[in-house]
């Protein structure tokens, strides 16, 4: 059957710039680290992309090694996309990565030149594509001078291979040895995805600070706290749980002790007093407006494994706003 996208998917989706620049991200982007592989449902899959496009998420997030096995999640969206998505490309953002092992020897690891730029052309193969929106340096590298990798994000935008280039994982210190790195070479990167939810923080000591005054925009990924925040876990395992599927199983059962599960407990009954689920009110913080100081999240990056999670997820843009006396209760929980 052919796809029709839902004519006012574009009515209700919160869009915002990727920091200083021209390029809207929405609210909500879609990744496709779990549940997109060889592994998995490819009809769901499909259901999921169909989904989250009709809601108005016009992003996509993958990276090379996704799976599993790697390299199949983008061989699936791509085919996706070939079949489904053909006339409206340009109606997305399709982000990939590179810097973890994807091939033997040493070459397919890390972030010099020779393995970001191959990595990037196996990529674009899967995908079907002449070229990504964001091209990242999924991790930074100690042993590869900051000059190259920053070289070769270069390399991309220069070719059209990329359209825009950004960072994943980089501590505030190296951002700004990229930062410094990039303009040198004449060029400025877009975009940081670091971890950030309400249960991982790291980013406010001074990553997000970093990145308002490079004018970068940042997009949270795992917001979610891989599930710990949807509160499916106050009452055991599900078997159907990330933290239940050996493919999946970066979650773990240490994770859920007793002062976690009566933070999370609270955290979902002040959810419920706002009319949202846990997994809602969890991403409406992670969107929040921030302080005089450092910029907003532009976009957090959701998983699903059913095309209903995208919708509840979606959901959450309805009630963004939080009372001064909701956000202490929060830091005090947290």
């Amino acid at each position: 059957m052919t796809y029709i996208p839902n004519p006012t998917r574009y009515d209700h989706m919160i869009y915002r710039p990727a920091g200083n620049s021209g390029l809207l991200l929405p609210a909500l982007s879609l990744g496709l680290w779990h549940n997109f592989g060889s592994v998995d449902d490819f009809e769901n899959a499909r259901d999921m992309i169909h989904t989250a496009f009709d809601l108005g998420i016009t992003h996509f997030d993958l990276a090379n090694n996704y799976g599993p096995e790697p390299g199949s999640a983008e061989r699936n969206f791509g085919r996706i996309l070939k079949e489904d998505f053909q006339k409206m490309r340009d109606e997305l953002i399709i982000s990939t990565k590179a810097g973890y092992l994807m091939w033997p020897g040493p070459y397919g690891n890390w972030g010099s030149k020779k393995s970001l730029l191959a990595s990037l052309d196996q990529s674009l193969e899967r995908l079907g594509l002449d070229y990504v929106d964001i091209f990242y340096s999924h991790r930074p590298d100690p042993n590869t001078p900051i000059e190259e990798t920053m070289g070769a994000l270069k390399s991309a935008l220069d070719s059209g291979k990329a359209l825009y280039v950004g960072l994943s994982n980089y501590s505030a210190k190296e951002t700004e040895a990229a930062v410094l790195a990039a303009e040198k070479l004449g060029f400025k990167l877009l975009i940081h995805q670091p971890r950030y939810s309400m249960l991982d923080r790291w980013i406010e000591d001074d990553l997000q600070e970093t990145l308002t005054e490079a004018g970068i925009g940042t997009i949270a990924f795992k917001p979610l706290y891989q599930g710990l925040l949807t509160g499916k876990y106050l009452h055991g395992i599900p078997e159907d749980s990330r933290m239940g599927d050996p493919h999946y199983a970066t979650l773990h059962d240490d994770s859920l002790t007793k002062e976690r599960l009566e933070q999370v407990q609270a955290l979902n009954d002040l959810a419920q007093s706002r009319g949202q689920s846990l997994a809602q009110m969890a991403l409406a913080w992670v969107l929040r407006e921030r302080d005089d100081r450092v910029q907003g999240i532009t976009s957090a990056l959701i998983g699903a494994s059913r095309p209903q999670q995208i919708i509840e997820n979606v959901a959450a843009l309805e009630h963004l706003k939080f009372t001064d006396e909701e956000l202490i209760k929060i830091e005090k929980l947290l």
